[in-house]
């Protein structure tokens, strides 16, 4: 298989590890596992993860998208966490999903894939012992089962396991107590109420998965339902969180971590040409606590207590051989790391007895260094501590065992104090971490240019922790060549070579490969699933956030800075044509604002339509209607002044609170206005040397009718489907532009759609439109033509809106927009 001269002389092995999210408990576990194997082996490792709905599709034959990037050039094998991508479609997907990375080897962690080396935890032993604890140890026979989806193989395993389970011990298996989710926590929820609504009673739960179960736990607690008094509740996988719960959450331990190192040494044998096995499971226990009425017991395989020596001057050494197997076996510690803890334990315990005092709290200390290196849980080895005193005391004599007393208060201590610490700083990790995400992301936010996004690369990566980066966008249509944008070196940016490169390599040459061990993230840069710019290749060293930031962010600003470009052309074409710059500028900035106006206007539960008629001399009239799950959002506004500046004002404006809301669909409605106004504010007076300002209303719809709204416009006007009476909604905001930060005066406010009820939209060319007598057609009026066809379609109040506006006035001076919305209420 030739692999080009540079592929020929790369000495160490490459691993692409593909999944769907380094985001996650689950995700973050297994990359971690990952990670370490890969360094213990000595080889590069490339984690990309992205969009993959494309990539996944079943009729998908574009070979060009982004994670077919993935190949010889740059990579030995592939390890696919099949287990989080199955979501994008079932084992047939997934198996042509893999197959498509041939002639590399290619194994699968979490789905067992035919052809494809697979490794798994055992899911259905799982299940099975979490239904055997709760009925054999709990005495529990109602107990209800939430599944995964369908489409994933885990789902379906730890789905049979519940139900072979219930058969081994002759438990019914009815149906109205068995609910699916999507392994996350709303529709663990969902999925609880929907049992809980079919009436049949349990006195168990078991979920496929900890978020799932969490989510049980706190739908029980809303029906006035006790955990453990009334109903137990087991999860599966053992995340992070499941033990800071109230109450902590018993659940099946799985060895994510381990399963991260199995599937590095798998592929390296693979590439060596060794034979593997098709499906390797690895094991999977029980960690009891809270939620089950056990509390928190990893000590349960702890042997009984061996009877006391007579006369032994050390009594550790009389029973070493089976203190040694006990401690070992009374905290969960993944295979391989920690070797020879417990023998080490002992023979310091074994030199404190014989009088070297402190040797035994060193040896502990020591012993957690290297556990919370590893990841251990730091508070389970308590049960060290437990089975030490249980087993030494008796032995030894009478003297010793009360002098052993301190000795064990200041090991719980000094144990406690670790797991407090190792606690703490990850949290402040968190938190310095969101802080500098928060930053980055507000100024990703407003970036409009490449070459500002440039800086701000230079200026945050460094911030996230970052300092190997390459950042390159396609260089032809067919996403076949890169060009580089941005370099950046040991913290510092670097000058980029001016030259494209092959897309498969990722990066320019020379990035990757290099003497030294890499750990690499690869990213798209792409805005949404639907425009793909180009590649990202960051070192390994940010937190999580920052790349799952960084992937939404880096798209966001080429799209913004795509339209930028289309701002500045038109910019230079108003230069061009100064002589005709009246007629000419009008028809630019009509053509910008009818342009924008959205083509299909369509919100799950709203009526729409809207109009938008440009006056003579165009001003900056402005709407959007922007569709998101269960909801949406909608804008208006109206920059002051006309012509192309206004246009293009009115242009930023759109492409802001696009890629705003696209980003954040649940966003408040106030930030996103805080934000748009910096940015508009500096482009305004510091690009185009103006002191233009806009009037701007953002509104959040959610489905149920609840409406969240910011900013500074027109009234919006409420018609009552009961009353058919018109109600003005003043908003309280203030101008877009105005002033540098508006953060202090900007607040959401809400109101309340019912069923029926008209929301209507407009700019001031409707209210101050004025007759021959220079009268304005006003507020009241517009409002009793809204209350006098309140019940007819939408379209028809905006017509009659129009038609009254344009007998009053039948050449306005100004745009005339309208946006009439009519909320329907979920059945």
């Amino acid at each position: 298989m030739s692999r080009g001269p540079e592929a020929m002389t790369r000495k160490r092995r490459t691993i692409a590890f593909l999944i769907d999210n380094v985001v996650g408990d689950y995700q973050s576990e297994l990359r971690a596992g990952v990670e370490r194997a890969a360094e213990a082996h000595d080889v590069n490792l490339l984690t990309a993860f992205g969009d993959l709905s494309s990539a996944l599709r079943p009729d998908e034959t574009d070979r060009s998208t982004f994670y077919h990037l993935i190949g010889p050039d740059t990579a030995d094998g592939v390890i696919v966490a099949s287990s989080t991508l199955s979501r994008y479609g079932g084992v047939d997907v997934m198996r042509a999903f893999c197959r498509s990375f041939a002639p590399l080897p290619v194994c699968s962690i979490g789905t067992a894939i035919d052809g494809v080396p697979s490794l798994m935890v055992d899911n259905a032993l799982g299940s099975e012992i979490s239904v055997a604890h709760l009925a054999d140890e709990h005495g529990r026979r109602r107990i209800a089962y939430i599944g995964g989806p369908l489409s994933s193989e885990e789902a379906q395993l730890r789905a049979g396991g519940y139900r072979r389970a219930l058969a081994a011990r002759a438990l019914p298996c009815d149906e109205r107590l068995v609910a699916v989710g999507a392994f996350t926590i709303p529709t663990g929820r969902e999925a609880m109420r929907e049992i809980l609504a079919r009436g049949a009673e349990f006195d168990a739960v078991v979920a496929a998965n900890d978020r799932m179960a969490l989510a049980a736990i706190e739908v029980l607690k809303a029906e006035g339902l006790r955990i453990p008094e009334d109903v137990l509740v087991c999860g599966f996988d053992d995340v992070g969180i499941a033990r800071f719960t109230k109450p902590s959450l018993t659940t099946v331990h799985q060895p994510i971590k381990r399963l991260g190192g199995m599937a590095v040494s798998t592929i390296l044998r693979l590439i060596g040409g060794e034979a593997v096995p098709a499906l390797e499971l690895a094991e999977v226990e029980l960690t009891q606590r809270e939620s089950c009425g056990c509390g928190y017991r990893p000590g349960d395989t702890v042997l009984p207590p061996s009877p006391p020596a007579q006369g032994s001057p050390r009594p550790v050494s009389d029973q070493r051989a089976s203190l040694e197997s006990a401690l070992r076996r009374s905290v969960a510690i993944p295979i391989g790391a920690l070797d020879g803890w417990a023998g080490d334990l002992l023979t310091a315990l074994e030199d404190e007895l014989a009088g070297d005092r402190g040797r035994f709290l060193r040896a502990l200390q020591a012993l957690l260094d290297e556990a919370r290196r590893e990841g251990v849980l730091l508070d389970q080895l308590q049960a060290v501590i437990s089975l030490l005193r249980e087993r030494v005391r008796p032995a030894a004599a009478a003297g010793d065992a009360a002098a052993l007393e301190p000795l064990w208060h200041a090991a719980r201590i000094l144990i406690g104090s670790e797991s407090v610490h190792v606690e703490g700083e990850q949290r402040l990790r968190v938190e310095l971490a969101a802080i500098e995400v928060i930053y980055g992301a507000r100024g990703f936010a407003a970036c409009l240019s490449l070459p500002v996004l440039k800086g701000l690369l230079a200026s945050e990566l460094p911030r996230m922790q970052l300092s190997h980066v390459a950042v390159s966008l396609y260089d032809d249509a067919q996403r076949a060549s890169l060009r580089p944008l941005f370099l950046m070196d040991h913290g510092r940016e670097v000058e980029a070579p001016p030259v494209s490169f092959p897309a498969r390599r990722l990066a320019p040459p020379g990035f990757l490969g290099g003497a030294e061990r890499s750990s690499m993230i690869v990213l798209p840069v792409a805005f949404g699933d639907v425009e793909t710019f180009g590649v990202a290749v960051l070192d390994s060293r940010a937190s999580a956030m920052s790349y799952d930031v960084l992937r939404l962010q880096l798209g966001s600003a080429v799209k913004a800075a795509a339209l930028h470009r289309e701002v500045v052309r038109e910019v230079e074409l108003r230069e061009r044509l100064e002589q005709e710059r009246v007629r000419q500028e009008s028809q630019v900035a009509a053509r910008i604002q009818t342009a924008l106006v959205p083509k299909q206007l369509s919100i799950e539960g709203l009526e729409l339509c809207a109009v938008m008629q440009p006056a003579a001399e165009v001003g900056g009239d402005y709407y959007d209607v922007l569709a998101t799950p269960g909801g949406g959002w909608l804008g208006i506004g109206d920059v002051a002044g006309h012509g192309l500046a206004a246009g293009l004002i009115m242009l930023m404006i759109q492409s802001m609170v696009s890629a705003l809301t696209s980003n954040d669909p649940s966003a408040s409605p106030a930030r996103v206005v805080v934000a748009l106004n910096k940015a508009i504010y500096k482009n305004v007076r510091g690009r185009l040397d103006r002191d233009e300002h806009a009037t701007l209303l953002l509104l959040r719809y959610e489905r149920s009718g609840r409406v969240t709204f910011a900013g500074a416009h027109d009234d919006m006007i409420v018609c009552s489907a009961r009353t058919r009476r018109c109600t003005c909604i003043a908003s309280s905001g203030v101008w877009i532009g105005a002033l540098p930060e508006i953060g202090a005066m900007t607040r959401d406010a809400e109101l309340f759609l019912e069923d029926g009820d008209v929301l209507v939209l407009y700019s001031d060319g409707v209210t101050e439109a004025r007759n021959a007598q220079h009268e304005q057609f006003g507020l009241e009026r517009l409002c009793a033509i809204i209350e006098a066809v309140q019940a007819a379609p939408v379209d028809v109040i905006r017509d009659r809106i129009l038609e009254a506006v344009e007998g009053w006035c039948p050449s306005p001076d100004d745009d005339i927009t309208v946006v009439v919305a009519r909320h329907r209420a979920p059945e």
